[in-house]
């Protein structure tokens, strides 16, 4: 499950419906670009609650996810702690292929 997800991730970064790091996502999530955020498990907690706080401030899904080395991997990228999925289609099924249940905003941290 875990490598189709990040299979997905690398198609999504292919066809440019895919942000990475920080500053890039933070930027397309405060233009309302974003359908879903994938935090890495071992990121720093600033960095958490900070995309934490966005996403439900925006009622964006989040989902802590993986780790950085693997996030980053996925996408031919160094570590990425954030990711940030810009098409509907592609966040509606790495949600479905992660389970509903990890959604439920308040318990994912």
């Amino acid at each position: 499950m875990k490598n189709k997800i990040l299979s997905l991730l690398g198609l999504a970064l292919k066809s440019k419906n895919l942000v990475s790091g920080d500053d890039t996502t933070l930027r397309e999530l405060k233009k309302n670009k974003i359908e879903l955020i994938i935090i890495a498990q071992d990121a720093s907690d600033n960095t958490k609650k900070l995309f934490v706080d966005k996403s439900k401030f925006r009622n964006i899904d989040y989902v802590v996810f993986s780790t950085k080395e693997e996030l980053g991997k996925s996408i031919g990228k160094n570590s990425r702690a954030i990711i940030g999925i810009k098409d509907k289609n592609f966040a509606n099924k790495i949600k479905e292929l992660i389970g509903g249940e990890a959604f439920v905003k308040d318990k994912s941290l």
